[in-house]
């Protein structure tokens, strides 16, 4: 594998960390406190925002 497959699996595999990692804050907080739940699955929204736009660029620079 070259370095642009296992830079996007890695970013891939972030992401789909940080998603379950929000969404399963969202579930367990939402009860006791939904303001931190809230703020918790935003950060989620994000990170995961930011790393996309790190994926576009990973894609445009490695050719």
């Amino acid at each position: 594998m070259n370095k642009k497959t296992v830079i996007q699996r890695i970013i891939f595999t972030v992401m789909a960390l940080i998603a379950v990692a929000a969404g399963v804050a969202w579930f367990i907080l939402r009860d006791e406190k939904p303001w931190l739940a809230f703020y918790v699955a935003c950060g989620g929204g994000v990170l995961i925002t930011n790393l996309i736009i790190m994926l576009i660029f990973v894609r445009k620079n490695f050719k």
